[in-house]
């Protein structure tokens, strides 16, 4: 049966309900579409075709030193939406767009609405689980085929898969850091807080993000309570690389330096739009690395691919033999 377009739009009301017998908050998601059907967050796709996974059987077989970057189209298939996808990401579904660094810096009220938003969004975000690809690559890494994976992706799906030669790029929602003393706590020690500050607080949210938050109308916003740092009193903020921040320098240099160590390099999920990612296909091209690209749909990097497949990695990467 076809969804109808609320459903498309994947609407959620969360009933927050504070049971003092038990003494914590309730986030009872109510979904208006089966929540089986993640496929609302993948893009379109042909059939798998037989000969472009011999292709990249090769391009792995022939791999010593494997070096892979994952971006949001490997965790679609996780039930979490990205930006970009056409029809199914959020630029597609809504006018909505991530929130910016700058604004979160400067602004209270700013700061104030994403945590009342993340806040109502971490039960599910974090129950997210990893996919078959999300394992194949762990497998792999077990095996000794993957020499290191570079993740865009801010989910901690790698980690749950239990990948270990891990860079997180962009960071993780699973850690809070101080703006202003730099002290990192996880991410459930301050959903807690939160339920203390706003016992009688609740919300009814529209819509799913790709980064741990639901749309809230501002009326409900006003009267949610931030908590500051433990430590000195600062400003918290998700240890991840909000838009228009930039990528630690020292981190950046490391992702350089696992390139050109690596003999090819796979690209799975990302449309690599965003330079933080797209320069180290860049190294790669410059060390004259050979290129593999699993994404649905084009990406930057198309003309310097030797191998484009236009596949869902959950579906490609397990028919893959790593050793």
């Amino acid at each position: 049966m076809k969804c109808p377009q609320s459903c498309e739009r994947m609407k959620m009301s969360f009933g927050l309900t504070f049971k003092s017998a038990k003494g914590r908050w309730i986030a009872n998601p109510s979904w208006q579409c089966s929540k089986a059907s993640i496929g609302l967050f993948v893009p379109a796709s042909p059939p798998l075709d037989p000969e472009k996974v011999k292709e990249l059987q090769r391009f792995i077989t022939l791999s010593k030193r494997l070096l892979v970057m994952t971006g949001a189209g490997i965790s679609t298939e996780s039930g979490i939406p990205d930006y970009r996808s056409e029809k199914v990401g959020l630029y597609a579904r809504t006018d909505r767009r991530p929130i910016q660094h700058g604004d979160f810096v400067r602004s209270a009220p700013i700061r104030q609405r994403y945590w009342a938003r993340n806040f109502v969004g971490w039960p599910q975000f974090s129950s997210h689980q990893p996919n078959p690809a999300h394992w194949a690559l762990s497998t792999w890494e077990k095996l000794g085929k993957l020499y290191w994976l570079v993740t865009q992706n801010v989910d901690a799906l790698h980690t749950k898969a239990g990948s270990r030669r891990l860079t997180e790029l962009h960071g993780c929602m699973h850690r809070v850091l101080c703006l202003d003393c730099g002290e990192q706590t996880p991410r459930g020690v301050l959903q807690e807080r939160f339920q203390v500050l706003n016992p009688t607080w609740s919300a009814e949210a529209y819509g799913l993000a790709p980064d741990g938050d639901v749309f809230l109308s501002e009326e409900q916003v006003r009267s949610f309570q931030v908590p500051s740092c433990v430590q000195c009193g600062g400003h918290l903020k998700p240890d991840v690389v909000f838009f228009g921040d930039t990528v630690n320098p020292d981190k950046v240099d490391f992702v350089h330096k696992r390139v050109k160590e690596a003999d090819s390099l796979l690209v799975v999920g990302s449309s690599l739009q965003v330079y933080s990612s797209y320069r180290f296909i860049l190294t790669a091209r410059e060390k004259k690395l050979p290129i593999a690209i699993l994404n649905i749909g084009p990406t930057r990097s198309d003309d310097l691919a030797c191998l484009k497949l236009n596949s869902r990695c959950g579906e490609l990467l397990p028919l893959i033999d790593p050793r």
